[in-house]
């Protein structure tokens, strides 16, 4: 009970008559309560300040993260697996074994070349040793001039032997060698495609290994978008600065934090998808420790320009109906109104306002459904905790 209603009530209680006093209270009470009850429904809301400062505004698309390089481990001759000599997820550098083929059809071709060019050698000691007999013999006319024609034919075509089988020789030694499996880059080897006992061949992928240091993220953007990084790509494409040098890239990650080092762009596609208007664009981050992984999602952006004394405002105080926005404020003394803005670009969890309302003034950001306008609120400030960019 207020002060007043109090006052009201004393003299009252001097008043004889119980009939007279209660109807008098009771009046008085009725009037205490009607003059106290604005007050008590008014709604409870949470406001934030529309504060001013300079933006960076930013272009940003959908990424997908990929290898620097990817190397498909495929074997190079056909036999049956009989090891894995990796653990998957790992790094493994180049050259180390990963998988092991059966070695002994191999082993065995190799000893039978081996033979092969040691008959080969074999038959040209011959035709040397039949070369060097007939040749003086052929001089003093004691063996018809044809004889020895066919003896330095048979030893030619017996050096040719000889040099088809050492061919063959380094052949079956480099089939042998295909059977331990490389791999042919340093980087994370994925899972493994193939199992002990399968069949595999050339045509047979049995790994990926990946270079993730740096890392790629493959995206697109409009042409509207390119325009505004144009000069920044044509100074890396056109060699005027290094790639790496300039450093214009963010990455969001999925879980709405920014990856801490900027990264650069690698590549831009030579034209537009008709299609989809858009231009494809690859970026390159700096991965150590290799946290970043292949097939991972986030969001690239590059800032495109900074807006000055922008005046921003918590996304959620913005009200959209019928392509208009609206903000409600709350002045001074409490009172809301529906005030119609425009709109720029959103920012995180803020959103840019152009035109409609002035920095220190206090919008609802929660509750606004409960407010109408000209009606009394009673405000709290907005808990931004949580709120991202």
């Amino acid at each position: 009970m207020t002060l007043t209603c109090k006052r009201l009530l004393a003299p009252l209680r001097r008043t004889r008559g119980p009939v007279v006093l209660t109807l008098l209270v009771t009046i008085v009470l009725g009037a205490c309560a009607k003059k106290e009850a604005p007050q008590a429904t008014a709604p409870e809301v949470e406001i934030a300040p529309v504060s001013q400062q300079d933006v960076p505004l930013y272009t940003e698309c959908i990424a997908t993260l990929d290898g620097y390089i990817n190397a498909q481990i495929q074997p190079q001759v056909t036999g049956y697996l009989t090891k894995q000599n990796y653990t998957e997820g790992t790094v493994v550098h180049k050259g180390d074994v990963l998988f092991v083929i059966d070695s002994r059809p191999f082993e065995a071709a190799l000893q039978q070349s081996k033979g092969q060019l040691a008959q080969a050698e074999a038959q040209l000691g011959k035709t040397k040793l039949d070369l060097a007999r007939d040749t003086p013999l052929a001089k003093e006319s004691a063996i018809p001039q044809a004889q020895l024609d066919n003896d330095i034919q048979a030893s030619e075509a017996a050096q040719a032997i000889v040099a088809s089988a050492k061919a063959q020789v380094d052949q079956a030694e480099l089939n042998l060698s295909f059977t331990q499996v490389r791999s042919l880059i340093t980087g994370v080897a994925g899972l493994a495609k193939g199992q002990i006992g399968d069949l595999v061949g050339p045509t047979t992928i049995l790994t990926t290994v990946s270079r993730v240091e740096p890392i790629k993220a493959y995206f697109a953007i409009s042409e509207q978008q390119y325009l505004k990084l144009a000069d920044r790509i044509s100074a890396v494409a056109e060699g005027r600065k290094r790639a790496g040098e300039q450093k214009i890239l963010e990455l969001v990650l999925s879980d709405g934090s920014v990856y801490p080092r900027k990264g650069w762009v690698v590549l831009t596609d030579r034209q537009v998808d008709v299609k989809t208007g858009t231009i494809r664009m690859a970026g390159a981050f700096e991965n150590p420790g290799g946290i970043l992984r292949p097939g991972m999602f986030g969001r690239v952006r590059a800032v495109t320009r900074v807006a000055k004394a922008a005046l921003l405002v918590p996304q959620r105080s913005v009200v959209e109906a019928q392509g208009s926005y609206s903000v409600v404020v709350v002045d001074a003394n409490n009172q809301a109104s529906i005030r119609p803005v425009k709109t720029g670009e959103r920012v995180g969890q803020m959103w840019v306002i152009t035109e409609g309302v002035k920095a220190g003034e206090q919008v609802i950001a929660e509750g606004m459904q409960k407010a109408k306008e000209g009606m009394i609120v009673r405000p709290k400030q907005f808990n931004s905790s949580g709120q991202g960019e």
